[in-house]
């Protein structure tokens, strides 16, 4: 079973390795990074909604009490990021937008300090400082940032909206069924990138047309289908279903895989190889955002169990460790 789990889980991170790949076709075809977004997630919303009302109808109820939170949800933590994560891959390589955004746990853990009051340890700020140092290596700070200025603070700005993926995943605990919050999510994201995107203008009839990029050339219907099909809902799927069965340590460290994977689809199709700096970095901050990951659990836990004692009552069931996990094998950060 647990075999079973864990291939789940990195087949989940294979999955979400296709989304800046697929993205830099449509881009090929003529799509803005808005457009391509908003079709991603209105056929991702459409067809997770389809599936869960046959076999879960219950996971899309949400407690009246959260819909303002699921509609922040939705506008931060998927249209933002998902938004931020297409412009950046338009103008840096799929694979450094993506070790960019993995540094979203070290934000995640100057929250817990800063606006939580809690004590994160010395993990936490030593697994900060490398995943620092590594993203600094990557974008090679002693060169003037060779990378493009828009697409790197692009990628930084979606960082720091998977952050807030993690911490309103981390508020709803469990009240709502995590597949039935992303599909919620998809929906409110869909609504809210309509006056940016204007999908009466997005030329449709390109879904027909073929794009070219790195040499590979793919249709660019079969790029959207892909895109929202096996690198969205499927890659969604997979990944919570796997979380649910893996602990929180395992979790975490599979999706790390998603950048190993995106990077490599990114190399074979699009032609985009990283650098030797962009390669020793990117192992820099993933072992640093782990190392972070890591002490967010300890946290997490510590905190959970006082106020269990303050309140004589059981821990909360919505730590900030499981959200990590789930959201990490989940994000499509992409995401």
């Amino acid at each position: 079973m647990r075999r079973t789990s864990l291939a789940i889980a990195v087949f989940s991170a294979c999955c979400f390795g296709f989304s800046g790949p697929m993205a830099k076709f449509l881009s090929g075809a003529g799509f803005s990074p808005l457009e391509a977004v908003w079709m991603r997630m209105l056929g991702s919303a459409v067809l997770l909604f389809a599936v869960l009302a046959l076999v879960r109808p219950r996971a899309l109820r949400i407690p009246r009490r959260r819909i303002g939170l699921v509609v922040a949800y939705a506008l931060v933590a998927i249209a933002g990021v998902q938004a931020l994560f297409f412009v950046a891959i338009t103008r840096i390589p799929v694979g450094v937008a993506l070790l960019i955004e993995f540094t979203s746990p070290v934000l995640v853990v100057a929250w817990v300090r800063l606006v939580r009051k809690a004590r994160p340890g010395r993990a936490a700020y030593v697994g900060a400082l490398i995943t620092v140092i590594g993203l600094a290596v990557v974008v090679e700070v002693w060169q003037g940032m060779r990378l493009d200025l828009v697409g790197l603070l692009a990628a930084i700005a979606a960082a720091a909206g998977c952050a807030g993926y993690f911490l309103l995943s981390d508020g709803f605990g469990d009240e709502m069924d995590p597949l039935g919050l992303i599909a919620w999510g998809f929906a409110g994201a869909t609504l809210a990138l309509v006056p940016l995107s204007r999908p009466w203008d997005i030329p449709w009839s390109a879904l027909a047309e073929t794009a070219t990029v790195g040499g590979t050339t793919l249709s660019a219907g079969l790029a959207a289908g892909w895109l929202i099909v096996i690198a969205t809902v499927t890659a969604y799927i997979t990944g919570v279903t796997a979380v649910r069965r893996l602990s929180a340590a395992v979790g975490s460290t599979v999706a790390s895989l998603e950048v190993i994977a995106g990077a490599l689809i990114a190399w074979v199709l699009l032609g985009e190889a990283l650098g030797p700096y962009q390669i020793v970095g990117g192992a820099i901050i993933i072992g640093g955002a782990l190392l972070a990951q890591s002490a967010a659990r300890g946290v997490s836990r510590t905190t959970a169990a006082s106020a269990a004692q303050r309140s004589g009552s059981a821990a909360p069931s919505g730590e900030l460790s499981r959200s990590l996990t789930s959201t990490a094998t989940a994000s499509g950060s992409d995401a």
